[in-house]
Order: C-alpha cells, then sequence, then structure tokens
C-alpha cells in the first residue's frame, strides 16, 4: 500500500513480534466500534521556544512508542531518527536528554489495530442455489499456536471460535447470496477489556488471530457453515497494510476457498504527551510537518540546490509514524501539508509546483461538513494568504524571476498554475466569498508593478550632471531597459500572462511598460533642446531618437491602445538636430573618402580590378544609406528633403573623388617615373571610377526611391521629384562617364597611340620594301590566319582579354567584311557588285524611275535562254520635249561568265513614257552558268539620243538562279504559263565601296574596264549619297 499522506511513495515499519490471528466468526455478535475522533485545527503561528519543546517531546514519543515493521524505504534506527529529529528542532545535546528524559518517564499508549474488511471473491457456494450468505468474525487471539516446523499448518487452521472470548468478536454484516461480498467495514481492536497491549506483547510471543468466514444457514443442529480462515501474524505486519489474504481450509477437502481483501493500521490510544492531551491531532501534526520541512529546505539551501518537494527518509519516517499513531484521515493530512507547505512558501525559497499536489488532493476529497469552523477560517486564511503573496511576487516578477536565473519561467509559470488551481477548487469558491478575479487582479498587479520598474530604473539611471548631452545618454539607457524589457515581454512573458494555465478563456493581461510613461518623461526632458546644441550633444540625441523609433515600432507589445499615439509624433521633438545629424553623415563620409584617397596606392584590391578606396568609398554610401533608412521620418515632405540633401551630399563625394584619384595617380606617376606603371594607375583610376559610377546608379534601389515617389503622390509634383532626385543623379552619372572618358583618352595618349604609331610605321615600311602582292599575302595573315581572325586571337587572349560578345561588335564586322573584301580577287568583287545590286534590287518597290516588265525560261534540253521585253512604265522625261525615246539593252553580267554572249537591244519607242516593245530574245548558255554568284540578266532602259551618248533611263537586275525551268529536267511547254517579272528600275549609287577596291587595282585591265563602264552609268544617275 502507498501512504497517500507522504511526498513519496514509502511503507511504515512494524513492531517485531506482534502477530494478529484471525478468523470467521457469528454474524450475530458484536458490532463494530471504535469511530475516529474528531481532529482539531489550531492556527498556523511561529513556535516559541515551550511550545517548540512541547512538539519536540510529541515527536521523541512517537519514535519511541514507533509500532509495526520497518520496510526498506524506511529508517530502521530509531537513533537514526533521534539524531535526525536534534538537528532538525536545534536542540544540543542537553535540552535533547532533558527533554528524552521526560518522555521515558511517560505512560505508554494503547495499541489498538485498526482492521477493515474489505471484500472477498471466489469463496464456496453452500447453499442449493449454489451460493452463500458470508460474514464475518474478527478477534485477537491470546494463545500460541506457532507450529513446531514452518511447513506444519494442521494446528493453524484448525482454529474454532471458541477459542476468543465472545465479548472479543467482533462481526461483520451477513451479504446474502452471493460469491463475492464487499463488506468495507471498519472495526478498532484493542486490549482495554484485560490489560494494555504492550503487557501483552511483553508476556506472549505466540499470538494468534482468527478469522473465519461462515455460512449463515440455519441448519437442523444450528450450525453456519465453515467457508475458511485467514491467521495473521501482528509480528509481520506494517503500520499500514492493504492486500488480499488466501482463505485456508480446515482440512484438506477444499483447498482453493477463495480470497478475502483487509487493511490494517495500527495505531496509538491515550497518548501521554502534553501535546496530545491538550491540542488536536490535526494540529500537532501541522506544526511537526512543518518544523521538519523548513529544515529540509534549509538543508537544500545549504548545500546551493533547489528543494523540489522531496522530502528525506528520516523526514518521510517520522511524520509517516506520527500518522498512523494519531489516526489521521487522508484529508485532514493533505490540510495539514496545504497550510504548512502554503506557509513556508512565503518565507523560504523552494519550487511552488510542491503545492499543486496537496491543492488537488484537498479538491478531490472536499468536504465541507468535514471541517469544523476554525478549520474552515484557518483554511480560508491561507488562501487568502497565499493569494496575496502570489500576486505580490508576479508584481515584481522581473526581480524575483529573473530571466538570467536559471528556471525562472518555469518558476513563475508553476505559481501561476497553483493560484489558478487554488481559485479553481470548490474549497475556495465555498470559504473565500466573494470570490476574487484573479486574471483581473493579476492585470493590476502587473500595471503597478511596471510603473515601480519604470520609476526604479528612471531613478538608477539619473544624470549626476544636469545637462541635454547627459540627459540625453541617459534616457537612451533607460528607452534600452524598456526596450529590453518589452522584447521579453513580447518573446516570454506575454505568453504566460495572456492565457492563465488552466483558463479557457485567454485574459489580455501583457506586463509591457505603457508608451504614455515613457513619452511624458522623455518630453520633460528634452524640452531645451535648440539647434545651437553641440555636435556631442547631437549624436547622443540620434541614438534617442534610435531608441525611441524601435520602441514605436513594437506596437504588438504595446499594452494600453493609445500606445502608439503617444509616440506617433515623437519626431518633432528632434527637427532642431536634424540638420546636425545630416551634417554628420555628410562630413564623416567626405573624411573618410578623403582619408581612403590618401592611403591609396592605386593598385587592384585583391581580385577585383579597382582599389582600396573605392572599397571605402562604398562603405561610406553604405553608411548614408544606413542613416537614410535609420531615420524613417514619418513626415513624407521632410523626408523629401531629407533625400535630396543626402543626394546633393553624394553626388559631391562622388565628383570630389574623381578629382582626388586623378591627381592621386599624377603624384605617384611622378614619384616612381615609370611610364608603365603610369599607365597601369590610370587603369585603376578607370576602374574606380566606373566602381563609382555602379554605385551612383544602385542608389535609387537601395534608397528605395520607389517607395519615397508613392509616399509623396499628392504632396509634391512628380516633374520637381523627377527634377530633385532623377535629373540630379543622371547629370552626376554623366559627369562620371566624361571623367572615364578623360582618363581613358589619357591612357591612349600614353599607351594605345604609341602602339598604333609604331604599327603605322612598320607596315609603311613593309609597303615600300615587298613586292604589292607579298604585302598583301601578309596582310592577310600569310597562310596561318586571316587578319580578323588574327585580331581575335590577339584581344580575345584564349579568354583573358576581351570577351568574344565585345570583339564582334559591328565595327569589327565591318571591318571583317572589308578585310574580306581586299583580299577578293576583282572577278570575285564583281561578282559581288552584281549580288549586291540584285539584292538591291529585290529590296526596292519604289518605282520612282519607272519599271520594266518581261517574261524569262531557261529551256535544259537546248540550254537557251528566253527572254520576252513586254513593256516599260512610268519612265521619267529626258527630252526637251517632255517625253523620251525609250529602247532596252540586255546582257548577261559578270561579263567574264558569258565572254560569248552579246549584248542585244529592242526597237526604240518614239516619244515614249511608257513603251510597248513585245519583242523575244534567245542565249546560248550553259545551266551551271546561271547557279554562279552574281549571274544576272541585266536590263538597262536608255533613252535615245541621235547626237550624243543615250541617256540612261534606269537599269534592272534579273537573278538567273531565279529562272523557270532552270531546275526542272523538261522543258516548259508553253512561254505563256511563265509568270510576268515587273522590275522597278533603279540608279546605281554615287560611291560604292567595292568599287572603290577595284579603281585602286590600277594594273588590273579586267577591273578597270569594268569600273570604267559602272563609272559611265554612276555619271548618269540621279542618286545622291
Amino acid at each position: 500500500a502507498t501512504p497517500r499522506w507522504l511526498p513519496c511513495p514509502v511503507r511504515p515499519p512494524l513492531p517485531p513480534q506482534a502477530m494478529l490471528l484471525m478468523g470467521n466468526l457469528p454474524a450475530s455478535l458484536l458490532s463494530p466500534d471504535g469511530s475516529v475522533p474528531p481532529l482539531l485545527q489550531g492556527r498556523g503561528t511561529s513556535l516559541c521556544p515551550p511550545q517548540l519543546a512541547l512538539l519536540y517531546e510529541e515527536v521523541l514519543y512517537t519514535i519511541r512508542h514507533r509500532l509495526g515493521k520497518p520496510e526498506q524505504q524506511h529508517v530502521r534506527d530509531s537513533q537514526e531518527l533521534y539524531s535526525y529529529v536534534q538537528k532538525a528542532f536545534g536542540m544540543n545535546e542537553e535540552e535533547h536528554g532533558a527533554i528524552m528524559q521526560q518522555v521515558m518517564e511517560l505512560e505508554s499508549p494503547i495499541y489498538c489495530l485498526k482492521a477493515t474488511v474489505k471484500e472477498a471473491k471466489g469463496i464456496l457456494g453452500k447453499d442449493v442455489s449454489g451460493l452463500s450468505d458470508p460474514y464475518c468474525l474478527l478477534g485477537i487471539e491470546a494463545r500460541s499456536q506457532e507450529p513446531a516446523h514452518p511447513d506444519h499448518k494442521k494446528r493453524m487452521k484448525a482454529v474454532v471460535k471458541d477459542l476468543i472470548p465472545e465479548d472479543q468478536i467482533h462481526r461483520t454484516q451477513v451479504i446474502n447470496q452471493t460469491l463475492s461480498p464487499v463488506w468495507n467495514e471498519t472495526f478498532i481492536l484493542d486490549s482495554d477489556v484485560v490489560e494494555s497491549m504492550r503487557h501483552k506483547l511483553g508476556e506472549l510471543t505466540d499470538l494468534h488471530g482468527l478469522k473465519r468466514i461462515f455460512k449463515d444457514a440455519r441448519k437442523d443442529k444450528g450450525q453456519d457453515d465453515f467457508l475458511g480462515n485467514v491467521v495473521v501474524r501482528l509480528k509481520d505486519l506494517h503500520c499500514w497494510n492493504d492486500q488480499w489474504y488466501q482463505l485456508e481450509p480446515r482440512t484438506e477437502t477444499y483447498p482453493e476457498r477463495g480470497h478475502c481483501h483487509l487493511q490494517f493500521l495500527l495505531t496509538h490510544k491515550k497518548r501521554a504527551t502534553t501535546s496530545s492531551r491538550t491540542q488536536p491531532s490535526y494540529t500537532v501534526h501541522r506544526h511537526l510537518l512543518q518544523q521538519l520541512v523548513s529544515h529540509e529546505i534549509l538543508q537544500h539551501q545549504a548545500g546551493s540546490t533547489s528543494w523540489d518537494g522531496e522530502l528525506s527518509s528520516h523526514a518521510s519516517t517520522v511524520l509517516y509514524l506520527h500518522a498512523t499513531q494519531k489516526d489521521l484521515s487522508d484529508f485532514h493530512q493533505d490540510m495539514a501539508q496545504w497550510l504548512a507547505y502554503s506557509k513556508l512558501y512565503q518565507s523560504l525559497e523552494f519550487n511552488s509546483s510542491c503545492l499543486l499536489h496537496q491543492i488537488t488532493s484537498i479538491e478531490y476529497r472536499w468536504v465541507q461538513e468535514r471541517l469544523r469552523p476554525e478549520q474552515k477560517a484557518e483554511l480560508a486564511e491561507s488562501f487568502q494568504s497565499l493569494l496575496t503573496y502570489g500576486v505580490s511576487l508576479i508584481r515584481r516578477f522581473r526581480i524575483i524571476f529573473p530571466l538570467s536565473v536559471p528556471r525562472s519561467t518555469e518558476r513563475l509559470q508553476s505559481l501561476l498554475r497553483v493560484l489558478v488551481q487554488m481559485c479553481k477548487t470548490k474549497a475556495f469558491r465555498e470559504l473565500c466569498t466573494p470570490s476574487p478575479d484573479l486574471p483581473q487582479m493579476i492585470s493590476t498587479a502587473l500595471k503597478s508593478g511596471t510603473a515601480e520598474w519604470f520609476h526604479m530604473q528612471k531613478q538608477h539611471l539619473k544624470p549626476m550632471v544636469k545637462s541635454i548631452e547627459e540627459n540625453s545618454k541617459a534616457l537612451s539607457k533607460l528607452l534600452l531597459e524598456v526596450i529590453e524589457d518589452l522584447k521579453q515581454c513580447q518573446k516570454i512573458w506575454n505568453k504566460l500572462f495572456s492565457t492563465l494555465p488552466g483558463q479557457t478563456k485567454p485574459h489580455r493581461v501583457p506586463p509591457g511598460l505603457a508608451p504614455m510613461q515613457v513619452a511624458e518623461h522623455v518630453q520633460q526632458q528634452l524640452h531645451k533642446v535648440d539647434s545651437s546644441m553641440s555636435r556631442p550633444t547631437a549624436e547622443s540625441l540620434f541614438d534617442l531618437y534610435r531608441k525611441l523609433q524601435e520602441l514605436c515600432q513594437m506596437k504588438d507589445s504595446l499594452p494600453s491602445r493609445d500606445g502608439p499615439l503617444a509616440l506617433s509624433n515623437f519626431h518633432q521633438w528632434f527637427e532642431e538636430a536634424l540638420p546636425l545629424w545630416l551634417q554628420k553623415a555628410y562630413s564623416t563620409a567626405l573624411e573618410r573618402a578623403q582619408r581612403a584617397i590618401q592611403m591609396d596606392q592605386l593598385k587592384p584590391y585583391g581580385y577585383h580590378k579597382h582599389s582600396t578606396s573605392t572599397v571605402d568609398l562604398s562603405t561610406c554610401y553604405a553608411q548614408i544609406v544606413t542613416t537614410w533608412k535609420q531615420l524613417n521620418w514619418p513626415d513624407p515632405e521632410k523626408a523629401f528633403m531629407i533625400m535630396v540633401n543626402l543626394l546633393e551630399d553624394m553626388c559631391k563625394i562622388s565628383l570630389m573623388y574623381c578629382k582626388l584619384i586623378k591627381e592621386r595617380a599624377e603624384a605617384l606617376s611622378l614619384r616612381e617615373q615609370n611610364e608603365g606603371e603610369a599607365a597601369n594607375k590610370l587603369c585603376i583610376v578607370v576602374n574606380n571610377i566606373e566602381q563609382l559610377r555602379l554605385l551612383m546608379l544602385r542608389l535609387p534601389s537601395q534608397l528605395d526611391w520607389a517607395q519615397l515617389e508613392r509616399r509623396m503622390r499628392g504632396l509634391i509634383d512628380p516633374q520637381q521629384i523627377q527634377n530633385a532626385l532623377h535629373n540630379q543623379l543622371d547629370s552626376t552619372v554623366a559627369c562620371l562617364d566624361h571623367e572615364v572618358r578623360d582618363v581613358v583618352q589619357a591612357l591612349a595618349t600614353k599607351s594605345i597611340i604609341p602602339l598604333m604609331k609604331f604599327l603605322e610605321s612598320e607596315l609603311q615600311y613593309l609597303n615600300e620594301h615587298l613586292v604589292q602582292e607579298n604585302f598583301k599575302r601578309g596582310l592577310v595573315g600569310g597562310s596561318q590566319h586571316p587578319c580578323p581572325q588574327s585580331l581575335e586571337l590577339c584581344f580575345h587572349a584564349e579568354g583573358c582579354g576581351l570577351p568574344l560578345e565585345t570583339l564582334h561588335s559591328a565595327t569589327f564586322r565591318t571591318l571583317e567584311t572589308h578585310l574580306a573584301l581586299c583580299s577578293a580577287t576583282s572577278r570575285k568583287l564583281i561578282q559581288k557588285y552584281f549580288s549586291n545590286r540584285i539584292q538591291q534590287q529585290l529590296d526596292t518597290s519604289s518605282e520612282k524611275y519607272g519599271a520594266v516588265t518581261i517574261k524569262a525560261l531557261y529551256r535544259p534540253s537546248e540550254q537557251k535562254l528566253r527572254v520576252e521585253v513586254l513593256n516599260a512604265t512610268n519612265l521619267i522625261p529626258l527630252d526637251s520635249n517632255g517625253s523620251s525615246d525609250p529602247f532596252v539593252q540586255l546582257t548577261l553580267e559578270p561579263r567574264h561568265e558569258f565572254p560569248e554572249v552579246v549584248a542585244r537591244s529592242t526597237q526604240c519607242k518614239r516619244n515614249e513614257l511608257h513603251p510597248l516593245f513585245d519583242e523575244a530574245f534567245d542565249f546560248l548558255i550553259p545551266s551551271e552558268k546561271c547557279r554562279q554568284e552574281g549571274a544576272c540578266l541585266l536590263l538597262t532602259v536608255f533613252d535615245y539620243d541621235m547626237l550624243g551618248a543615250n541617256d540612261l533611263e534606269g537599269e534592272a537586275f534579273f537573278p538567273l538562279c531565279h529562272l523557270p525551268g532552270l531546275d526542272t529536267e523538261e522543258d516548259e511547254a508553253d512561254m505563256g504559263r511563265v509568270p510576268q517579272t515587273r522590275l522597278p528600275l533603279t540608279h546605281p549609287k554615287p560611291t560604292d565601296e567595292i568599287l572603290q577596291l577595284l579603281e585602286s587595282r590600277k594594273k588590273d585591265k579586267e577591273a578597270q574596264a569594268f569600273l570604267k563602264l559602272r563609272k559611265q552609268r554612276a555619271k548618269q544617275s540621279k542618286e545622291t549619297e
């Protein structure tokens, strides 16, 4: 059995030589007696020395007259218990000896056995119905029936009711017709009738107890049937026993007779101590418990450990012996523990979770009628006292439960749980009327406690010197404490207080500080701030501004509804200091940039191509951006002006940087007197300025101009924003681009231009001393790489130089095309010329010079090209009479591909701008010639002139590769099925790259002949550049 009155499960020890014999007695015998005497409670007050001596006498008396067989969890040696209680009561040897002598002289108590017959199961059925009507007889048998051998049990089984006098037998009720009877009857067995139990235990060593179960069946002889018995030796009993016993038979006829459930408790009567005679047992036990628990707590504190509610084996043994000897009920033991623990909690430090067990036990066993009025008053007073004390701890939770101490939150949560559980109990609601509103009490306590804490912090951080600078520093420290407190409330404390443990409905009782108190205090301290303040004062005010801003942003942690409103306009308190803050940001960045330039050696920084000053400048700009974000000025118009000022400052620093970094490069170059190093310095300068340009371009996103523009919508004209921000930034970036170009030009002057001059002089030398053909071969790279590919390999440098995307620019493509033309033969150039004219013909849609309509068909079987010139339209008038005399000349180009084909012409049509020719011409040409590059039918429309050269009306190019029938094996059956082709007339352009190249080839007769013909046409052309 596990005793309910101890914090840890232990079993009590019992006297070693007691023995109980139990048997079944008739149900018509004595009724049970020995009701539990009423228990009285005394007021729980501190004990004076005389009272402490009486309590010490009580505990020594309890140890001296201990009962029951000891168990392993208890202390068996009484001397150890004496030593323990002597330390617990703080008694010296003289005091202990004197009180011990008094105890030894006191009269011994009367020993009682409190037996409870619970139930039985599996008994024999003696009626014809197969059931029985069982009852029990109990008594203490004073004659020894100890068997000679431990295995010999016959003599113990053969007991009858005549062994015990009839007036000492106790009988239970008869339970009719059952094999599993339930009695739950309690009897107190003592030796008052003959002599004291102590005298009996001193004389007898073989005491027997008898318990029989009979069936109350009236037979002819009037004798009840024997169902079984249980023999229990007193010396085997503990103070508290609760178990099932097997029913033993009288003979071996029915060995299985069932089991019986019994409880035994060894108690005292007529204790001779003063406390037992003058005070209720309940009060004495509470005082003893309080004394021992105080000693346990102090012992743990001396060892720098926290008491967790677990009593030592010595304390458990003493308390258990006293509770059983005084026959205290579980309910009164729980009350005694509650009163003792709740009072000790208010003076000694231990975990409040120890109170949960007691308050839960009281709630479980609560019956108000079991308490006397003075006990009710004492319990109600303990409730009120603990509630008041617990709320006072909550009011000072920042000091009592600091987060720096481990498990502080668990301790506070445990206290809240105890208070909530206590207020929910039936005992609290019935005794404490009207019941207090716990959430409201906690909310009031938190508010008052927070105000006290804030006042304490103000006094602690109060500056010694009454100046604005010192006040602002003190305010910053105070706000730092407030912000940290709010963060702790938001992270930890609000979760504990918003929903109290055990409450189904959440209560809004956050412990945070009301911002109205902060606002009033800060305004009171800053009433003397003006624009004439010093720089240190302004810096301290900026730190204060940041703290207030952070406090204002913690809206979710502010307890009062007017919290955000109390701090909403706090920025107005610092308007006088704002210009000094901006000036400080600018001067700091400027000085750092100048210092960075002075320290810069214009060498690459790490893997980058810019130097250290650019890194420092980037840090300066990042600090300015951080300042803007930290300000986060609430007024949109003022914020816009702040942004304009910051941008102007950064633009000034950028232009200053360009000037100083170029001066730094020049100074380093003069010092080193090395052209190569000077060029390297300029390269670093270019990279630095380019890096600075990128920094400036990132400012709109870093400063979040888009959000600023949204805030300014409706307040400032968008054009004003464009002029003040974007245009100013664009102007600065343009200046940086100009600086880059200037430095690049200077770099080219020092490096690239001399290189090009050297290349030019070398080429000129080669041109003068090499045969022209060999010089051309050298230009195109010989047999390995043509010149463009050589340039590409040179500048790309296998990935270490310019990327291919940058190299393959439009200029490079043009150069590559030009060099390809230069390296081509004259015939290739002529073919290329006609290819370009064919493409020009295909791209032309305008007929400003008129058009000519033809039909063309190629017959593969005859290798014959047939062309029908149908008409010309919209010709321009070239004669003085406003008309023309047109005719069409047909040639196959280029001539070197068709050397044997002569030109053909149509008849001349007089005075016609829309002549109808309708003439056919045949040309014998192989099909492969038609597929050559630039192969075309050139149709030139002239105005016939009698006296001079014919005037050019226009020319059209028909590509031979598009001839109908060229790609078929069979001839077209009918020329009528061939579609007409309308070709707009064009004029040659005055300048042409290919013609210019051909013109340079003076010794190439074929090129010169072609050029002469094209020049004649160009002279007659009406096209301009």
